[in-house]
């Protein structure tokens, strides 16, 4: 009988297509977010995007049919190709959008205008009309409807914005009163104008340090290739260091500003005294924890060097790998820039219809307004499936890698071989495990914005439960993406469909429970260091170049976000190796199974690989958790130990 246990695994030996259903589901879904698009293109959504309406439903830059009931409507604006707004500052955030009347007018005012007489003198001069259609230059400073048919002065200088025909304030500072709003625990609103001011001011400096984490990410991963033996060590001596560094500058910059402050000293010099003492206070608690948790580790850390150097060793053999994260953050990017676009569409998509104000505003009738949802929904899905692909393609280069006794035989580009097999073979297992993923991750943004939506409110009982079910989901949706991950694996070795290859994958893990939690447990905490020290690095080269501005620009919000971007760079490419990792793992544990090491069942396994769970092994048993029940004693290759 068929037992999916006990099935014999050939690795690379057979390829089939699988889930095939999915494909076809996933190909549907696709030329239906496909129709949406076609649709608000057709509608006209795209014109009045790009090109930008007025409050009474015209679209500059062309002529206009009219609109029943509402006045101004069906206006010849050929020449008119900017949208200005009279009120620009006036954001209303619950609906998000612009509270104030919108014109078409002919040219942007690039200075500031003070007084109707300046606005009346601009409208002659550039022939450029500020106010509503029915005022004519002439009539701004005498007629008394001006004041509430013409902009809010002083009006700010204004550019248009590339492609989008909008007038936007060159100074963005009247945004603040929009991020204050969001920020909620900002009390003094001038803090916020400064905090914007201060990332205006250090954006060279900021781009500098984006950079910067970018080249020590790709500087690490090559380290990663070449001296994967002692980069344990010197990744854990480093970030002591590091940690200990970045704290005594904080410290030392911290008592250095004390002492020289003085008696007159400015609200930015204060604020940044209080910033470093916070700061200070932080990075001191943050370096006790962690010598604390190396502490702990300091026996298991031998064992991820082996582990380390396997891992090395692929990333010899492929070193495509390394572009990994850029294809899949291009694709994504691209992915998102439609999406948005799209959802841009959907926003200007519908009937006309006149608001309370007498004004136009595009609203969808009927099953057409459940378009959003639909385009929600692609936007996990999609996403994640790219993100799968990418799991996927990476799984089959490292099998390939594998389960390739003579490394000389291995295919020109392992990668591009993975992604042909993955194209041709394997979309449909693809979208079935991102479809899963998507299924919890969707009610999950349900339960957190109902949970944003109960703040303030009585019932905390509820809101302690809704959180409790999105801490549920949340690890549900962790585990289901490693168990995917190794399903696309065991995809990868055999041919076989998303189900199948999912449940052969749990019963290897299981099996072998003690290992997998060794290995996750050191591996994925040094590469957590390897995150830390280059957050660590950007940060303190950040602290350095920021000190220098300190009596003129407040930098914490710019040291924020240079952390933010550092860690995030830092986690895109470490997570590839620590996706190599658990995918070598799981072929040495398939190795170890269907193979002795006895003549026509030799291991395909490196050397040192064997020689790394042996000592986990041990070491477990050491400590008294692996007991005597581990499956049988793993033998030392005797002759296929050569690469």
């Amino acid at each position: 009988s068929y037992k999916s246990s006990k099935r014999e695994w050939k690795p690379l030996e057979d390829h089939s297509c699988t889930d095939v259903p999915w494909l076809l589901l996933f190909i549907l879904f696709c030329v239906g977010m496909g129709f949406i698009c076609g649709f608000t293109i057709a509608t006209g959504a795209a014109a009045r995007l790009l090109s930008g309406y007025d409050s009474y439903g015209n679209i500059c830059g062309q002529k206009n049919v009219k609109v029943e009931g509402i006045i101004n409507s069906g206006l010849d604006l050929t020449h008119k190709k900017f949208v200005f707004f009279l009120d620009p500052c006036n954001i209303d955030l619950v609906h998000q959008r612009i509270r104030s009347l919108a014109l078409c007018v002919s040219a942007c005012p690039r200075k500031e205008l003070k007084t109707l007489a300046d606005i009346q003198k601009f409208a002659e001069t550039n022939g450029s009309t500020l106010c509503s259609y029915e005022l004519q230059p002439s009539e701004y400073t005498t007629d008394p409807r001006a004041a509430k048919l013409c902009p809010k002065y002083p009006v700010p200088e204004s550019a248009p914005i590339p492609f989008f025909h909008r007038c936007a304030p060159v100074n963005i500072s009247c945004y603040a009163k929009f991020a204050e709003a969001l920020i909620t625990f900002v009390s003094d609103s001038s803090v916020l104008h400064r905090l914007i001011s201060g990332v205006m001011t250090s954006k060279e400096i900021i781009m500098g340090l984006c950079l910067l984490s970018l080249v020590l990410s790709m500087i690490l991963m090559v380290i990663i290739r070449y001296i994967s033996r002692v980069l344990v060590w010197i990744l854990t001596i480093l970030v002591i260091l590091g940690s200990l560094g970045g704290t005594g500058v904080l410290w030392w910059l911290y008592a250095k500003q004390r002492m020289s402050a003085s008696a007159v000293e400015t609200q930015i010099a204060k604020e940044n005294i209080q910033a470093l003492l916070i700061y200070a206070i932080s990075a001191t608690v943050f370096t006790v924890i962690l010598f604390l948790i190396m502490l702990v580790m300091r026996k298991r850390v031998a064992l991820t060097i082996a582990l380390f150097h396997v891992a090395g060793k692929v990333f010899i053999h492929l070193p495509l790998l390394v572009f990994q994260p850029f294809w899949t953050f291009f694709v994504l990017i691209l992915f998102w820039t439609y999406w948005i676009i799209v959802l841009l569409f959907l926003g200007t998509t519908g009937s006309p219809v006149s608001n309370e104000e007498g004004f136009v505003e595009f609203q969808m009738v009927g099953p057409l307004k459940y378009m959003w949802w639909y385009h929600v929904v692609g936007l996990i899905w999609i996403s994640e499936f790219i993100l799968a692909c990418q799991q996927m393609t990476v799984a089959g280069a490292v099998v390939t890698y594998y389960f390739t006794r003579e490394k000389r035989n291995l295919p020109f580009t392992p990668i591009l071989a993975s992604v042909n097999r993955l194209v041709c073979y394997h979309l449909g297992t693809v979208a079935k495990g991102s479809f899963i993923i998507t299924l919890v991750k969707i009610p999950r943004m349900i339960l957190m914005y109902i949970h944003t939506q109960l703040k303030g409110k009585e019932n905390a009982c509820a809101r302690c439960m809704l959180k409790a079910c999105i801490c549920c989901l949340w690890c549900l949706e962790k585990c289901l993406t490693y168990l995917n991950q190794n399903a696309y694996t065991a995809t990868a070795i055999n041919s076989t469909n998303f189900c199948t290859s999912a449940k052969d994958a749990f019963v290897i893990l299981v099996e072998n429970a003690l290992r997998v939690a060794a290995i996750n447990t050191v591996g994925d905490f040094m590469l957590f260091l390897g995150k830390v020290l280059i957050v660590c690095s950007t940060g303190l080269a950040g602290i350095m170049l920021l000190n220098y501005q300190r009596d003129y620009t407040i930098w914490v919000l710019p040291l924020i976000i240079v952390c933010l971007f550092a860690f995030l760079v830092a986690h895109c490419f470490l997570s590839i190796y620590e996706m190599v990792v658990d995918v070598l793992f799981l072929c040495f544990a398939i190795d170890t199974k269907y193979n002795d090491g006895s003549p026509g069942r030799e291991f395909y396994m490196d050397k040192v690989l064997m020689e790394f769970v042996e000592n986990s092994r041990k070491s477990m048993k050491e400590a008294g958790r692996g007991g005597g029940a581990e499956s049988r004693e793993l033998k030392p290759m005797v002759g296929a130990d050569e690469e």
